[in-house]
């Protein structure tokens, strides 16, 4: 493990930078130093595969002039020389690149919210004694369950730290700190001529929860019940989108409301606001400031305070996601919304998006289906053409017959285009589930062409 310089250190070290970059002619410049930890541990059929343990550490400096040109060096090595040296290569990186509108520095203060600090001191204590028998207990779950799982392919656990400092030639300066574990359990399942691979993980920022024996439970359960699974006949049909995969659809969506994405062409959003994109029923937020949540920070990587935007609001397309240069450009303030690392250039992210879920219980919408599907992982979300808006996806599930889940159906497609897919989303339901830094509650979306058989 590296040891970390103490932190009174590393501000007197970015204090140098800033200064000296300052001094060499940038109109400003901004820093970011990161430090962390972090260890994991796999088993396959309760024997080690993999044990890892590591630490790193590092520093990135923008410089920008009074052009808007703007440039960024970064490295891990933090004697006085190094670090001189990335100052000098961030200037150089600046002075040959292009002139941009909008860059600029924060002036506003750095102000540190203590309910967005999310660091367990938990989590750094846990040893590889405590990552062996939350293994082994995953692995004896999945075992018990049910005599059709033939293998835990896996079972694993990461944890780790990590504390951030940024500053900046206005004067704003501050550290962040958090931790973060996870777990997951992968098992082979077999019946007859059938067999199926599935899993289940979770992570959280707090250690009370994660629940290794809901992950082995869930692994088991998700993967036997899809055992057998068969096409549905190609037609139109009503389906359900479980939390969890409709999160993973959410994602996609809110990628589209970053500005930086909007002005290069890149969103089927430009040009839309005020726009009905979606189902009314449909209210989609970005917010920074959920505690103990993964997207959560008292700051975004320019120093502007997180906050809280409506993306989709009862349908209509309201707002976009902006860092510094954007809202600049459009004339708005910036949303909070700057996204970087120590060798980026800031871009606009999102940070925790959550779908609004509806009042009723996803059996009081299911029970109103009489044939349709129940998705439970849809394959290829990524090849959605964010122009365009066009998609060929795969899906697994099962078939709802008059209200109930019933067969497990796999081998199918979906193909349609986006904007009219959130359109044919009917409701939304009350079992609101965060996945990461998504959350988003079961959907039933109407009119969906399914290829089968």
């Amino acid at each position: 493990m590296i040891k970390f310089l103490p932190h009174n250190e590393i501000e007197a070290l970015a204090a140098h930078m800033l200064d000296l970059a300052s001094r060499k002619g940038a109109w400003g410049a901004d820093l970011l130093y990161s430090e962390g930890g972090g260890s994991g541990l796999t088993l396959k059929d309760g024997e080690t595969e993999e044990c890892v343990s590591g630490s790193s550490a590092g520093i990135g400096i923008r410089t920008i002039m009074s052009d808007g040109r703007q440039g960024i060096a970064y490295g891990s090595r933090l004697d006085r020389d190094s670090v001189d040296s990335l100052v000098e290569w961030s200037l150089h990186n600046a002075l040959a690149s292009e002139p941009e509108e909008g860059i600029t520095l924060y002036d506003g203060p750095l102000v540190r919210c203590e309910e967005l600090e999310a660091e367990d001191g938990r989590i750094r204590e846990i040893t590889a004694a405590d990552r062996m028998k939350y293994c082994l207990e995953m692995t004896r779950e999945a075992r018990s369950l049910d005599s059709r799982v033939v293998s835990v392919r896996s079972a694993s656990w990461r944890d780790g730290w990590g504390a951030s400092f940024f500053a900046t030639t206005k004067g704003l300066s501050g550290w962040e700190e958090g931790s973060s574990a996870n777990c997951g359990v992968m098992v082979l399942a077999q019946s007859g001529e059938f067999t199926e691979m599935g899993g289940y993980g979770m992570e959280a920022l707090c250690l009370d929860e994660l629940d290794i024996q809901k992950s082995a439970r869930t692994a088991v359960e998700q993967t036997v019940a899809s055992l057998g699974g068969t096409q549905l006949d190609t037609e139109s049909y009503t389906i359900m989108i479980e939390p969890e995969t409709a999160a993973a659809l959410v994602d996609v969506i809110g990628g589209l409301f970053c500005a930086s994405d909007v002005h290069r062409g890149r969103s089927m959003m430009k040009g839309r606001l005020g726009e009905l994109v979606a189902s009314p029923c449909l209210n989609l937020t970005d917010n920074g400031r959920i505690p103990w949540k993964p997207g959560s920070s008292s700051w975004d990587s320019e120093g502007v305070p997180t906050g809280r935007t409506e993306l989709i609001k009862n349908g209509e397309a309201n707002a976009f996601l902006y860092n510094l240069q954007y809202a600049i450009k459009d004339g708005v303030s910036s949303t909070g919304n700057c996204s970087r690392g120590m060798s980026s250039l800031p871009d606009v992210g999102t940070t925790n998006l959550i779908l609004e879920a509806g009042t009723e219980s996803p059996e009081a919408l299911r029970s109103r289906i009489a044939s349709g599907m129940y998705v439970t992982e849809f394959m290829g979300l990524h090849t959605i053409d964010p122009i365009s808006g066009d998609f060929s996806i795969g899906a697994k599930g099962h078939r709802i017959e008059n209200g109930e889940i019933t067969t497990p159906v796999s081998g199918v497609t979906m193909a349609s285009n986006l904007l009219e897919f959130m359109k044919n989303i009917s409701a939304a339901a009350s079992d609101l589930k965060y996945s990461g830094s998504v959350a988003a509650p079961t959907l039933v979306v109407d009119n969906v062409v399914i290829a089968g058989k």
